[in-house]
């Protein structure tokens, strides 16, 4: 299948269509499509995993499509693009239900600790983070071409990565602490804000994905 072929992955959670819609603005030449068939997510060129919701449903509903080994196998061999869910399903373990995830990279999934999360006045921050925050950038890499440090992208989550090596942090974010909102290593980036939703930015680094071929 031709690398201008995208597959995002359907198991019943995330923003799908928008996803889709803002892959094709990019991308008017490549062929996109949702697909909850494991064949599918195995022939495209590239992969997206998008997500919203609770871990312990979306790795159970991944599994019950028989998505896990195909999301897998992507991961191991193509461009991939996980958002939200799709980063922190990568991780070995979540405190979210206290359920595995696909352990393709070290580290854990953890709530934000809202007794600790406070802003700058002392005022107490809410769970989840939701809204517009700066993305520091942690390395160069290909997806950040043209995307300047500190950029706002759009965040809905009450959990976050927390990888077992830093080499894999390719962004940080900063709310009430400080947590990793970008990791990568070789044909894999994952992001846990929604670029679908962070208008020019978002798309940008959509844009840069399609053109990725690390």
């Amino acid at each position: 299948m031709s690398e201008l072929s995208v597959a995002i992955v359907d198991y019943g959670m995330g923003n799908l269509r928008s996803v889709a819609k803002a892959v094709e603005h990019v991308a008017p030449k490549a062929k996109v499509w949702v697909t909850a068939d494991p064949s599918e997510v195995v022939r495209a060129g590239r992969v997206i995993v998008p997500g919203q919701g609770a871990m312990p449903d979306c790795m159970r509903e991944l599994k019950a499509r028989g998505l896990d080994q195909a999301v897998k196998q992507a991961a191991a061999e193509k461009p991939f693009l996980g958002i939200c869910i799709g980063l922190q399903m990568l991780f070995e373990h979540s405190e979210e239900g206290d359920v595995a995830g696909l352990g393709l990279f070290p580290g854990r999934v953890r709530r934000f600790p809202a007794e600790a999360l406070h802003d700058a006045a002392g005022a107490p921050l809410k769970v989840p983070h939701m809204g517009w925050n700066e993305v520091r950038q942690s390395k160069p890499h290909p997806l950040w071409q043209g995307i300047a440090d500190g950029t706002r992208f759009y965040f809905v989550h009450s959990y976050y990565v927390e990888p077992a090596v830093p080499e894999l942090v390719a962004a940080a974010t900063h709310y009430g602490i400080v947590f990793s909102s970008a990791c990568a290593r070789a044909n894999i980036f994952a992001v846990q804000f929604h670029p679908e939703k962070s208008a020019a930015a978002g798309l940008k680094l959509l844009e840069n994905f399609m053109s990725w071929h690390p």
